[in-house]
């Protein structure tokens, strides 16, 4: 197998000087393309999507003759990042000026969020700020004409999918075919944690792509050097295994297991508690809800937040703060279960720490997107997942742990590595496959799901259904017994279920409901480590044709082991990124030894080797052929 050694990279500071425009390294490349009617932004957390779609929307109102723009978030907290912005000051020509009114996602309007959307198109106002929900509710009242001479932007479009049943997916290929609608289309990690892709073929050719990856935004930081991937293997209680990986002299998120995870102690108040005593000692708690703790042996006072903590006021002023920091001073640790992944910005962030099987790999891109922010006070940045040790060989876990490795830094290249749909049982769960459940439905009297929507759920989510139920506030009330159970089966549960799918019916969500009482009444069985996690590396595609080895160390780890990766350098990216090309050229010698000539004359004349992303037909091929023959050459050393 092919090792690849740390390198040091130039650090050039490109990606994050801006031009004359004042526009960053991605936002010009995206500027570039802002004539194209649906145009597609793949660029990680911090490169700037928000702001570039604020120079393309712009220059659509004010250039090209659209008359509206609307921009939808999958969730409210992400809409202060398209929030009122000057940008006249840094050189362009106008500003982005959203009426606050129509910032649906801060707007403390009581008018309804629909008709809010629907008042927007009738009016005069230019800019509409939404969540990815608004938007599919208000679409269901209104004709697609409606979209005409508009600009409809869409964050994290990773949230679209080409499956029919996808309400999202739907209404873009609606709009698409039935009005002058444009489209911006904008996430970091262009794939899902299933089978579907996010738009078919046909639909994704009509894009102009603008690709800009990690390696470019590497290269073009100031600070940050490298990143590091760690797995941890323990055995017992994650608490006891979590003090030796909890560095509080880093500036870290640390992600707690969901409560339906075999990690869990069913008892996440508990687990954070535990945490803190594991620091130190709660000196105060401040206006702002930080906790002040006094550090065991050197006393140092450290600033943690805790957003595990339900009570919706005290995370609402702590949400607050955690926007508005300023310093690397103000915030020490965040303690998180469900939050701080997506579109959380903590540019001081060097070490995100997560408890847990993650089955999502497009989760724990997003996770490791908290940690690689261009920050003075760090040059590395670390991810950690902290296991139960699976149930397999350690030459067995070794592999998949170098699966793991490879797929997260070719997803860092924006590719698509995801192979068919993998489905697993939480540590808890009664370890019924799916025709189990089903028969065991069958003799309860329960019906088959009446639609694809409401099967697809049942197969794929039960989990985080019954994790969405146990963390539900009701839920000390339900154990002891002080609800009447068919209310809890009736009311409480089918409410939970549609307000996780909004796009279900009350029907449909009671027939998820009988499946979810399947699963509960089952026998639970013992927690123990499984294979969950060597499946899920293992269904990557193409993976075990990059002959890259990325594990850099095995250690012992309280009585099992960790595996360290190599620092992932732009250079290793871009080996990587090579490895991935080369299972894509279809070339042959012959072919290369007529190309080998006009490289050498054109690095000759450029002071420069050919670009695979250049728009040339030739001078791409000439770097798909240095590829094609660096890969010869490693074939033919290992024989």
């Amino acid at each position: 197998m092919q090792n690849i050694v740390e390198v040091s990279y130039e650090q050039t500071g490109k990606s994050k000087s801006t031009n004359e425009f004042g526009m960053r390294d991605m936002q010009e490349k995206a500027y570039e393309q802002r004539d194209a009617r649906f145009l597609l932004l793949k660029a990680p957390p911090a490169s700037g999507k928000s702001r570039a779609l604020m120079f393309i929307a712009l220059d659509k109102l004010i250039n090209q003759g659209l008359k509206k723009v609307i921009v939808a978030v999958p969730e409210r907290s992400i809409g202060g990042s398209f929030g009122a912005t000057d940008l006249k000051s840094f050189g362009f020509y106008a500003n982005w000026e959203v009426n606050e009114k129509y910032n649906l996602c801060t707007s403390e309007e009581s008018t309804s969020k629909v008709e809010a959307f629907k008042e927007f198109l009738s009016g005069d106002e230019k800019i509409l700020i939404c969540t990815h929900a608004t938007l599919r509710f208000a679409f269901d009242h209104l004709d697609d004409s409606k979209f005409n001479n508009t600009l409809l932007a869409i964050d994290e479009f990773h949230h679209v999918s080409a499956d029919g049943q996808n309400i999202l997916g739907e209404l873009i290929r609606s709009v698409m075919e039935k009005s002058s609608v444009h489209i911006v289309a904008m996430t970091g990690s262009y794939f899902r944690g299933d089978s579907v892709p996010v738009l078919m073929p046909e639909d994704e050719a009509r894009f102009t792509k603008v690709t800009y990856n990690y390696y470019e935004q590497l290269n073009g930081y100031e600070f940050l050097k490298s990143l590091g991937i760690g797995y941890h293997f323990y055995q017992g209680r994650y608490t006891s295994a979590i003090k030796e990986i909890l560095d509080t002299d880093k500036k870290t998120i640390l992600h707690i297991p969901n409560v339906n995870a075999g990690e869990s102690t069913k008892d996440k108040y508990k687990e954070v508690g535990t945490i803190l005593d594991i620091i130190g000692t709660v000196e105060e708690t401040t206006e702002d809800g930080v906790m002040i703790v006094k550090r065991h042996g050197d006393g140092k006072l450290l600033k943690v937040a805790d957003l595990v903590n339900d009570d919706k006021k005290e995370r609402d002023k702590l949400a607050t703060y955690l926007r508005n920091m300023t310093s690397v001073d103000d915030m020490d640790l965040i303690i998180a279960l469900g939050m701080a992944k997506e579109g959380f910005d903590w540019p001081y962030c060097e070490h995100a720490l997560t408890v847990g099987y993650r089955s999502s790999l497009t989760e724990i891109i997003q996770i490791i997107g908290r940690a690689t922010r261009d920050s003075n006070n760090k040059n590395h940045a670390q991810f950690t997942n902290l296991i139960a040790q699976p149930d397999a060989q350690n030459d067995e876990v070794k592999v998949s742990v170098n699966n793991m490795l490879k797929a997260i830094t070719a997803s860092l290249l924006m590719e698509q590595v995801l192979a068919p749909s993998f489905k697993f049982k939480a540590k808890f769960d009664s370890g019924l496959d799916l025709k189990t459940r089903g028969e065991i439905a069958s003799r309860m009297g329960i019906k088959e799901p009446s639609r694809k929507r409401i099967g697809d759920i049942i197969e794929s989510d039960l989990n985080d259904i019954k994790a969405a139920i146990l963390q539900d506030e009701k839920m000390p009330q339900i154990v002891t017994g002080g609800v009447d159970p068919e209310v809890v089966n009736t009311v409480i549960i089918p409410k939970i279920i549609m307000n996780k799918y909004p796009d279900i019916t009350e029907d449909e969500a009671k027939e998820i409901a009988q499946r979810v009482a399947v699963d509960f009444v089952t026998p639970e069985l013992e927690i123990t480590a499984d294979k969950k996690f060597v499946k899920m590396a293992d269904k990557f595609i193409n993976i075990e044709d990059l002959n890259i080895d990325l594990i850099n160390k095995i250690n012992p780890f309280q009585k099992a082991y960790e595996i360290l990766s190599k620092s992932v350098t732009t250079g290793v990216l871009k080996l990587i990124q090579e490895s991935i090309e080369s299972t894509r050229i279809k070339m042959d010698i012959d072919e290369a030894k007529i190309l080998w000539p006009k490289i050498q004359t054109f690095i000759k004349k450029h002071g420069k080797e050919p670009e695979l992303k250049s728009n040339d037909p030739l001078e791409k091929r000439m770097a798909e052929c240095i590829i094609y023959l660096k890969e010869e050459k490693r074939k033919r050393a290992n024989g």
